[in-house]
């Protein structure tokens, strides 16, 4: 799957949600083949969902970064924790990045596709463009938001979830550039996913 470059090819060479219907009805052979190549590393059980991983590190790291803050106080709990979640994370997908051949924009790809894959049954998404020069799209019910807002812990769901992806934008290395400026996670109304595409050279 991660072989299908479609950031370069016409509309109709990739459309968001036939390719995650064709992914169920591929079933877990698809899925797992996937994060053998892709995301292995990043999700450790092929047979989990992000969402159920989530939940996993959810509770370890929530009693863990109460416990801290009871210590340490919230500010200076939240500044340690969110620390080292980002030189963990952008190290994770860094390393993921390099082990995948081809031009930036081939890894990009090749890591969005399997962050879709793993995160499209627990979303719902408006897809407002998605041609060669760009993806825009807004996530319009997340249940990742929903549960780490029933935690009381937004932060720590943008920090396991949300920040993930710009980390696999920066593995497009200046042809792919990435921007949201709000996210349910952290209160606003809708995730506004914004990529656009470098002409290629």
């Amino acid at each position: 799957m991660h072989q299908i470059f479609w950031v370069n090819r016409p509309l109709k060479s990739f459309d968001f949600a036939s390719r995650c219907a064709k992914l169920r009805r591929n079933g877990n052979r698809t899925r797992e083949t996937m994060m053998t190549n892709v995301f292995d590393d990043y999700m450790v059980d092929p047979k989990l969902s992000l969402l159920e991983k989530t939940r996993v590190q959810a509770q370890v790291l929530v009693p863990l970064l109460r416990g801290l803050r009871a210590e340490l106080g919230a500010e200076r709990a939240n500044a340690i924790v969110r620390k080292a979640l980002r030189d963990w994370s952008q190290q994770l997908f860094a390393e993921l990045g390099e082990a995948i051949e081809g031009r930036p924009k081939k890894k990009w790809a090749a890591m969005h596709a399997a962050m879709a894959e793993v995160t499209e049954r627990d979303v719902t998404y408006d897809m407002l463009r998605q041609d060669r020069e760009a993806l825009e799209f807004d996530v319009t019910q997340c249940r990742f938001a929903e549960f780490f807002g029933a935690l009381g812990e937004p932060e720590l769901g943008a920090l396991l979830v949300c920040e993930a992806d710009f980390d696999i934008a920066a593995a497009g290395e200046g042809e792919v550039s990435f921007t949201r400026e709000q996210t349910l996670m952290k209160g606003g109304p809708r995730c506004t996913f914004r990529y656009k595409f470098a002409p290629r050279e």
